[in-house]
């Protein structure tokens, strides 16, 4: 059953369901005919990237790198010298922690203009089990110096995502994920790197939530509204640089925070908006994430509720202050 839930702010629908995979390959699609700069590399997984149109339509910008990502890594590096901007791309445990001297020394010490791109992040993986199901990600980038960690909520901001990462210059990570779910942000919403986005306003508590949370988030709050609750929803999509502006503009309102991410609860964007707060405006807070545990095989909605990702968690999260 579809819902259709009205903010003070905004519409939002889960009638269409995508995964934010295609926006990145649709996104791909677009950049190949707009920017002779833009190359696509990719690690044996064209198609689980969306990268097939890319690859049809501009073969001359497309490299099949094979099972070899550490080389793929070196060659965006490579590549950046002559003035191209290399997208990198393969599932985000293969792109971050199998790959992390590469980015660090290569990419990120350097300063390099590469973008590593990476699907299949997060719990929501699935099926392919604990192995690939990553969820340390977004802290091993975001502790890299100069580089920037996006994370978008669905496929309309993925793809506005992927044309904000080949205009910036310098190294980004560009994390999203393998299901379908709501698409519910408007084709037309701005994409500013660094700049979060009030989702809804509230009094009682500010969520703080960033990809596949967003959803949940909203769904929390308008299950809390019948109870008395008034949440605001904060759509942070870039985990670093972070929006320190908004976010204590909120805290300063509700005097207290739920931060809801599909990531370990150590090193992600709840450990970044802590530090924040622990120096500016220490306040009461509650973390909605991956407590200390690998992952494991089953359905993405499966594995949302049995590690506390689920709508039902951020209620809880809000309701035990």
């Amino acid at each position: 059953m579809s819902a259709t839930i009205t903010s003070k702010l905004h519409t939002f629908s889960d009638k269409e369901q995508k995964d934010t995979r295609s926006g990145f390959g649709l996104a791909m699609d677009y950049l190949g005919e707009t920017n002779p700069k833009v190359m696509a590399m990719c690690a044996d997984l064209t198609g689980s990237l969306k990268l097939n149109d890319f690859a049809k339509n501009h073969p001359e910008r497309f490299v099949q790198c094979g099972i070899a990502e550490a080389n793929m890594i070196g060659m965006a590096a490579g590549l950046t010298i002559g003035g191209q901007i290399p997208f990198a791309t393969t599932f985000a445990n293969f792109a971050t922690g199998r790959v992390y001297d590469q980015i660090r020394q290569s990419v990120a010490y350097s300063g390099k203009n590469v973008k590593i791109a990476a699907s299949h992040a997060g719990i929501t993986l699935g099926e392919d089990g604990a192995t690939h199901q990553i969820l340390e990600d977004i802290g091993l980038m975001q502790m890299l110096p100069g580089m920037v960690v996006i994370n978008p909520c669905d496929h309309n901001q993925t793809y506005a995502a992927t044309l904000a990462t080949a205009a910036y210059e310098g190294p980004v990570y560009l994390r999203f994920g393998r299901p379908k779910v709501p698409n519910f942000t408007s084709k037309d919403d701005t994409f500013e790197i660094g700049k979060g986005i009030l989702m809804n306003e509230g009094t009682d508590v500010s969520i703080i939530a960033t990809g596949h949370l967003v959803w949940q988030s909203i769904l929390a709050a308008k299950e809390l509204e019948k109870k008395g609750i008034s949440c605001e929803i904060i759509n942070i999509h870039t985990i670093k640089p972070l929006d320190n502006e908004l976010i204590l503009q909120s805290v300063a309102k509700t005097g207290k925070v739920v931060v809801a991410e599909e990531h370990q609860r150590l090193g992600g964007l709840g450990s970044a908006v802590a530090q924040l707060l622990a120096e500016q405006a220490p306040t009461p807070m509650r973390f909605v994430a991956v407590n200390d545990s690998f992952g494991e095989s089953g359905t993405p909605a499966q594995l949302m509720l049995k590690y506390g990702l689920d709508s039902s968690d951020v209620v809880k999260a809000v309701e035990s202050f």
